[in-house]
């Protein structure tokens, strides 16, 4: 074993970032232009975010492909999809803001696809009035990081990538700090800061097929917020993402980006069947994801799934030339994974854990949260995707509220009379560390995370039950019991063994939050389905909001605005589930 490096660094900036994905680096990148000092941390490369997965495309109501489109519409189609759990306030700013969010990533470098007279090209993207979808090819994510983090580098942000975030640092309600330690070397990091950005992701890697990479999105930023005294609202809210690959193991969940539909892609069943047909006859496979995700997952489990427990995606009926110009990423991983030749053959996909609707409870207007200086943003706050997230919502919201959640920062920052410290909450922090590190117990780390991943795909994925949920609170109540014997071993390689026990107390209180609220959601509603309440509850369209020590209450939604609301449909919930 190596020698545990018990070195303290001590850092000061005016803000920190913690999380270095789009939306933490947009806030950064917010707060360098202003001439405040940011420093960002987060665990994964910077390079390497969960922003870089994300394949389909930026919504924005632009209007280069139809004239027609609006802020308005896109608010519209914002909340009839988010089934009226979205906050009208909190899509107002967006959409209002999609636009420049847009520019701001054109200053940066961004490549946008393009029409032949130069402008933005845009694509229907799920249920969308309109075109509003602007892309590059079909690695709009990876673009935008590598957009956000060339511009973060000449502004000379300061970056630190390895470093694990345990703690945020509070005295009297009011953040001060964080505490941390190098997921190399073990040398731990005491930053004081005014204020404090959580860009830390969600928690959908607490399911066994995710889209997310090992070791990403295990509620960190959960966690991290309600150990400082905030609370989180509508975590039951989980999107599963309809189109994930089944093989191998290893890359089980890897997305299969919606672009694939939105240029034709077909879905069939094990009997060759177009199973769109009963589910959402007019929109067929660009219906939402919610819907598409639960026809799914009905065909596989009524016996017309293939034999891995699938269904087929299939594009090779579209021009190859198509294929390599529009969803080229597509076509490089299903080569690398499997061999397989997508301009010839069909893609075997079935629903995956992918977004979490919910998050951290924020104020609309600037994403502050229940303690002072403490702000939540991107997928770890919450607000604007309500029961059912738009495809492209989430990318644009990023570069929206990365913009005024730096200006909120910046301006707590500037204002703040005294920063008070408390030496007791150091100590706390330093006390769980070390307890931690001397942990010497029977039981795994690795193992109790598989065993939550199991645990909330039993009993709280596609579709719950409330002898489910319950089942599921009592195999977690197992789980918590075991995680009092842990052992814990650095070793040569590094503190990654910490940084799993870490990873492991977050995505229990997130499970918990997320059973506990699914329990209290006693309806269908979106991403939400119950087999045992299949009907929408008028009286659930609240948002829950859930902290451990006041459990689950509900929170009434904002009125929708007559000029939005007038553009709004009626949500069927025709083949809402079938079971």
């Amino acid at each position: 074993m190596m020698k545990r490096n018990h070195q303290e660094q001590q850092i000061s900036t005016s803000v920190l970032v913690i999380g270095t994905g789009g939306s933490g680096l947009r806030s950064a990148i917010e707060l360098a232009e202003r001439g405040v000092a940011v420093t960002a941390v987060g665990k994964r490369p910077r390079h390497d975010a969960h922003t870089a997965l994300a394949a389909g495309g930026i919504n924005a109501p632009l209007g280069t492909m139809d004239a027609d489109d609006s802020w308005q519409q896109h608010a519209a189609d914002t909340i009839k999809e988010s089934y009226y759990l979205a906050d009208p306030r909190t899509v107002e700013i967006v959409t209002k803001g999609a636009a420049e969010g847009i520019a701001d990533l054109e200053r940066y470098g961004m490549g946008f696809a393009r029409e032949k007279d130069g402008r933005i090209s845009q694509r229907f993207f799920g249920a969308h009035t309109f075109r509003r979808t602007a892309f590059a090819g079909d690695y709009t994510g990876l673009e935008i990081q590598r957009s956000l983090v060339e511009h973060s580098e000449r502004l000379e942000i300061p970056i630190l990538d390895t470093v694990y975030i345990t703690d945020i640092l509070t005295t009297d309600n009011q953040v001060f700090g964080a505490y941390g330690f190098d997921l190399h070397n073990g040398t731990r990091y005491l930053i004081h800061a005014d204020a404090i950005i959580l860009a830390a992701g969600g928690h959908n890697r607490i399911w066994r097929r995710t889209s997310s990479r090992r070791d990403e999105n295990t509620g960190d930023s959960f966690r991290l917020a309600v150990e400082a005294g905030a609370r989180l609202r509508d975590p039951e809210l989980v999107q599963f993402h309809p189109s994930g690959i089944i093989e191998p193991e290893h890359a089980a969940g890897t997305l299969i980006s919606e672009a694939a539909r939105g240029e034709g892609g077909i879905l069939r069943n094990a009997l060759g069947e177009r199973f769109m047909e009963r589910y959402d006859p007019e929109r067929m496979e660009l219906s939402t994801r919610d819907r598409v995700a639960l026809a799914a997952y009905t065909e596989i489990q009524e016996g017309r799934g293939t034999e891995n427990g699938g269904v087929w995606l299939d594009i090779s009926h579209l021009p190859r030339q198509t294929i390599m110009e529009r969803l080229p990423r597509v076509y490089q991983t299903m080569i690398e994974v499997q061999m397989l030749d997508i301009t010839r053959e069909p893609i075997e996909i079935a629903p995956t854990a992918h977004y979490s609707m919910g998050g951290v409870w924020v104020h609309p207007e600037d994403h502050s949260t229940d303690v002072e200086g403490l702000y939540a943003i991107g997928e770890a706050s919450s607000g604007l995707h309500g029961a059912n997230r738009l495809g492209g919502n989430s990318l644009i919201e990023l570069l929206v509220f990365g913009r005024i959640v730096g200006q909120a920062a910046a301006e707590y920052s500037v204002n703040l009379e005294a920063q008070t410290r408390s030496a007791d909450a150091v100590d706390a922090a330093r006390g769980e560390l070390d307890r931690l590190l001397a942990a010497d117990g029977p039981e795994n780390v690795r193992a109790l995370q598989r065993a939550i991943r199991n645990m909330m795909t039993d009993h709280a994925g596609v579709v719950r039950s409330e002898d489910g949920l319950k089942e599921g609170l009592g195999q977690l109540d197992d789980i918590e019991t075991r995680m009092e014997d842990l052992g814990i071993h650095p070793d040569i390689a590094g503190f990654q063994d910490l940084a799993h026990a870490y990873d492991l107390k977050s995505s229990a209180l997130s499970a918990r939050a997320t059973l506990e609220a699914a329990l209290e959601r006693r309806e269908t509603r979106g991403a939400h389905n119950r087999s045992d309440y299949p009907d929408l509850d008028p009286e659930l369209q609240v948002n829950l909001v859930w902290s451990p020590a006041t459990g689950v209450s509900r929170e009434a939604i904002a009125p929708v605005p007559d000029e939005i609301s007038e553009l709004i449909r009626e949500v069927s919930t025709e083949g809402k589930l079938v079971e």
